[in-house]
């Protein structure tokens, strides 16, 4: 289900679990439920970065490939990873999972929602694929100048874990300019809210898929997220996606 193959190496032998522990969840926590979005600085070395990068071009790793033009995503291309994934990116998809069910289910209870996870990634992946979700969600995209990526949510079937994380594995005003992270945020009667994340090579973003609780005068009310990447000026900038839930 969550098997792993490709050996890319951890800097300094630090695993995922290890290195995701390293972060202060609470504060992570208050950023994801007051703005929708938190990052973590430094997750991957840049070297981390360059091999993961420099698996675009391996077919092997990967189950499909996309180009954002001829669906009306944008204009870019990216890449589905197929089981097994490469180890680093599947430990850091099960090291990171748990703490972000926390932030999930509080959600949930705020908003009314009876769907709970569970706190083991493996066990919410066997409900996916109990359902006919089976095709891993995991990406790796591509930009060059020109492309940009339409605001979008990543839900692909009735089960969908409400965040998930981008690791950006370029540096910005080296390999690469513009193409900036951008979410927004649709809330009721009331003009929408941009949040744009500053993100340097290495960094990851974690960020709410669909909706998420706000508290207002009145109590809890949901609003709507969108995501999506500003066109890029120049270079080539390349991204790795963690999505929790699988396909169909």
């Amino acid at each position: 289900m969550n098997a792993h193959s490709t050996t890319l190496p951890v800097s300094a032998a630090l695993s995922a679990e290890a290195r995701v522990g390293r972060y202060d969840w609470n504060h992570l926590s208050e950023e994801i439920n007051g703005f929708g979005c938190a990052a973590l600085e430094k997750l991957l070395s840049p070297e981390e970065c360059r091999q993961i990068a420099g698996l675009y071009p391996e077919e092997k790793h990967f189950r499909s490939h996309i180009h954002m033009a001829r669906h009306g995503f944008g204009k870019g291309e990216y890449r589905y990873f197929k089981y097994p994934l490469p180890d680093l990116l599947g430990d850091l998809r099960t090291a990171l999972y748990p703490r972000l069910s926390n932030v999930a289910n509080a959600w949930n209870e705020r908003m009314g929602m009876a769907e709970r996870y569970p706190s083991e990634h493996g066990v919410f992946l066997k409900q996916c694929h109990d359902a006919g979700q089976t095709r891993p969600t995991p990406l790796l995209l591509q930009y060059v100048p020109g492309d940009f990526n339409c605001l979008h949510q990543d839900l692909y079937g009735d089960l969908a874990f409400p965040i998930q994380v981008a690791i950006l594995l370029s540096e910005p005003g080296e390999d690469f300019t513009g193409g900036e992270f951008v979410l927004t945020e649709q809330r009721p009667r009331m003009q929408s809210r941009a949040e744009v994340v500053p993100l340097r090579q290495g960094d990851a973003v974690a960020f709410a898929v669909h909706n998420r609780p706000v508290q207002g005068t009145r109590g809890n009310y949901r609003v709507n997220l969108r995501h999506g990447v500003s066109r890029i000026r120049s270079g080539l900038r390349h991204t790795v996606g963690i999505i929790f839930h699988d396909a169909k």
